[in-house]
C-alpha cells in the first residue's frame, strides 16, 4: 500500500540483572523473508529496525540463546520469536523482557 511506512523497532531488557541486554541479534521477517537484521545497542534497542512497512503479518526472531551463551549461562529458550501484525501506519515498538528460563512481550509506544 503506497504511503502506508509503518516502522518497527525493539527493546531488550535483561530481568535478571535488570538492565539492558546488550548485543542480542534481531532479525525482522516477512512471508518467510527476513528483511531486516541488527543487534541491539548499548541501550537494549534497536531504533529504526524497519521502516516503509506494509500490512501484514511479521516475526522478530531474538537470538537469545548466543545471548546467554555468551555471559556462560544456560537458557531453556535458544531463540524467541514474536509475531505481530501491522494493520495501520505509524510506530510499531515491540519490547522483550528476558530471563534464562522465561520472556514476555507488549506492544511498546
Amino acid at each position: 500500500m503506497p504511503g502506508f511506512g509503518a516502522t518497527v523497532s525493539t527493546h531488550v531488557l535483561d530481568a535478571v540483572r535488570g538492565m539492558p541486554a546488550v548485543g542480542v541479534g534481531v532479525a525482522l521477517y516477512a512471508d518467510g523473508d527476513r528483511i531486516a537484521v541488527a543487534s541491539t545497542n548499548g541501550d537494549g534497542r534497536v531504533p529504526g529496525l524497519a521502516s516503509g512497512l506494509g500490512p501484514g503479518t511479521y516475526r522478530l526472531v531474538f537470538a537469545t540463546g548466543d545471548y546467554f551463551a555468551a555471559r556462560g549461562e544456560a537458557t531453556f529458550y535458544p531463540e524467541v520469536t514474536v509475531t505481530f501484525a501491522v494493520t495501520g501506519p505509524g510506530h510499531h515498538h515491540v519490547p522483550l523482557l528476558l530471563s534464562p528460563f522465561a520472556f514476555s512481550t507488549y506492544r511498546g509506544s
